[in-house]
């Protein structure tokens, strides 16, 4: 009987003190889920700007794949282009110190989605502007304009959109090229390919007989393949813009501002003629 009265005893203060622990840790996650971070916790809170400050580094998503803009190349370690260029000097603004950068590798299919998910900061990613855009995620003011072209093997017939009738034509999943030359070439055979390499591939292995997306795209492939070249003009116009995740309007107004202060003091001009080899249009 002693015994076991003893024995209940415990078993009371055992439990008294677990619960007193639970207490004291702050009781673990929430009903139904796990704990948020604290840093998705100060997002929703309001001053984004801070919450990046207060993490220690800026997050950009950045592409890997598209020359002049942001490329990883063979045996690098970081991507490289006007765009990382542009993502560094923004770390430098609010760190003082470019190395302040994530650079996340984001492709055309996936830079919208790590945006909503909070993954990233700001996509710096040949995004273009459009209205159904504008539904999903907030953007800055246009950063650079480029327009829809074709790029071919300089011993081909195909010239125009116009000579796509019946052509096979490669580009990439989730951009608006892919939309605009089934509108301009309704008869050719379009394949779409995760990143801009695979599409460029196609072409060289002949699974494609042109490539299209935004001419300052093309620009970068033709620089390095000397065998290809752009034709038939610019049937569209794709103006960039820098992605932000919607609801913080601080933010948005922080970067447009950088960007103008960078065009005012001609460092946006000094990295443009470092990637493009010439003057920015006026």
């Amino acid at each position: 009987m002693f015994k076991k009265w003893t024995k209940g005893i415990a078993l009371c203060c055992t439990a008294a003190l677990l619960g007193a622990l639970a207490v004291g840790c702050g009781g673990g996650a929430p009903a139904g889920g796990e704990k948020k971070p604290a840093e998705t916790q100060t997002q929703a809170s309001g001053d984004y700007i801070q919450t990046i400050k207060n993490r220690g580094y800026l997050i950009a998503g950045v592409k890997n794949d598209v020359p002049l803009f942001g490329q990883l190349k063979a045996g690098a370690d970081k991507p490289e282009g006007f765009e990382v260029d542009i993502m560094k000097e923004l770390a430098k603004k609010l760190f003082g110190d470019e190395s302040k950068v994530k650079l996340e590798k984001v492709e055309s299919a996936t830079r919208i989605p790590m945006l909503q998910n909070g993954q990233i900061d700001i996509v710096a990613g040949t995004t273009t502007i459009t209205e159904e855009r504008k539904k999903q995620v907030d953007f800055s003011d246009v950063y650079f304009m480029a327009g829809q072209s074709l790029l071919v093997k300089k011993d081909s017939p195909i010239k125009s959109v116009t000579d796509l009738k019946g052509k096979s034509v490669s580009t990439v999943r989730g951009s608006t090229s892919a939309k605009n030359i089934r509108e301009k070439a309704p008869d050719a055979k379009v394949d779409e390919y995760a990143t801009y390499t695979e599409a460029f591939q196609a072409l060289k292995l002949g699974r494609a007989e042109a490539m299209t997306t935004d001419n300052s795209i093309l620009m970068g492939f033709a620089t390095d393949e000397p065998d290809y070249v752009l034709v038939g003009g610019l049937f569209t116009e794709e103006p960039y813009g820098f992605g932000f995740q919607k609801g913080h309007p601080e933010w948005v107004k922080y970067v447009n501002d950088f960007m103008k202060e960078m065009k005012a003091n001609g460092k946006y001009d000094e990295l443009y003629k470092k990637w493009f080899k010439q003057d920015p249009p006026k």
